[in-house]
């Protein structure tokens, strides 16, 4: 039995109590629109790997060779959640990850995985992936939109499997940093949702050896150099008879995997966000400083959850990506 997304995130930890979207988002990826959700529509099955922008893609894995796939029957998915202009889909069922590549006009050196979020049932590759590719690409980072694959489905590593591709994402953008023109010194994660539960789990665990290495490429460091946590679950409690794989590392909370010497991290949040409450945020802002790891953090009073890059210009929570444009270029991460 698939879990649904508010299933999933009803086991977080409690823990202790930018957008201008850019010209580009807004000429290529129009706001998603507000008002009454209508039920998702499966606009197709796409087996083939394809991005869903046309932009340049790049399988994860090489073929044949994806982790934990004996028994893996499902086929990928792609929502149109409401009317198309909303520009709000979804992908499930992801067997085959790719990374979607959005190069900047003028790079500044910088790369960033985007995990978009989605209750680890779904992918909103809209809203938290393709709008954050583009966002990162006006602001001159290299961005990589990760279709990452989901626990449910059948992956012997139940929910290392997401840490899996993510941390093979970030050892092939490393390795093959001269090729993206980007500093292999340089390269962080940006996440929402679960997408920022993975994220966080990226930054945290990053030394995990949760898979035995492929290639050449696994010898690279799969440590992000730095980190942006957005309304991230900080655990994921176990549902016992609801997943299809072990919970592994994820059910304990990423705030006690903290430690001295992770990377820098930005973490934003609204207040009144209901699925996942800004505790998580707020837990692992104190754990990080306790750490003496450099954090920032951006708490809106409104913006709900799953805003990403959707929310309009008017909205303070909207300027969120300047707020972590601007700190990114004081850290010296985007030159």
């Amino acid at each position: 039995m698939t879990p649904d997304r508010r299933t999933v995130l009803a086991g977080l930890a409690a823990g202790p109590a930018l957008a201008a979207s850019g010209l580009a988002f807004a000429q290529q990826l129009p706001r998603i629109a507000t008002g009454t959700p209508q039920a998702p529509v499966e606009i197709g099955f796409d087996p083939e790997p394809k991005g869903l922008l046309d932009k340049e893609t790049i399988e994860l894995w090489p073929e044949g060779r994806v982790p934990g796939s004996a028994g893996v029957s499902v086929t990928r998915k792609i929502l149109q959640r409401g009317s198309p202009e909303r520009n709000d889909r979804a992908v499930m069922h992801v067997t085959r990850p790719i990374l979607e590549v959005f190069r900047p006009a003028r790079p500044n050196g910088a790369a960033v995985v985007i995990l978009p979020g989605g209750g680890y049932v779904r992918l909103a590759i809209d809203k938290e992936g393709a709008g954050g590719g583009l966002r990162m690409a006006a602001a001159g980072a290299t961005a990589f939109v990760l279709n990452y694959r989901l626990p449910g489905d059948g992956w012997a590593a139940g929910y290392d499997a997401p840490l899996q591709d993510v941390q093979r994402a970030v050892r092939l953008v490393r390795a093959q940093a001269a090729e993206f023109g980007v500093d292999p010194a340089r390269i962080g994660v940006m996440g929402f949702s679960a997408g920022g539960h993975l994220a966080a789990a990226s930054l945290t665990r990053f030394d995990d050896a949760v898979y035995e290495p492929l290639d050449a490429l696994d010898q690279t460091s799969a440590r992000p150099d730095f980190a942006c946590l957005g309304y991230a679950v900080m655990a994921i409690g176990p549902r016992p008879g609801q997943f299809q794989g072990p919970l592994n590392a994820a059910a304990q909370p990423l705030t006690e995997r903290v430690r001295a010497g992770l990377a820098p991290t930005f973490i934003l949040h609204a207040a009144d966000d209901r699925t996942v409450p800004v505790a998580n945020s707020l837990s692992m802002f104190q754990a990080l400083k306790a750490a003496d790891v450099p954090v920032e953090m951006h708490i809106y009073q409104e913006g709900g959850h799953g805003f990403g890059f959707s929310l309009p210009p008017e909205a303070p929570a909207s300027h969120w990506p300047d707020a972590f444009e601007a700190w990114a270029r004081k850290a010296g991460i985007f030159g």
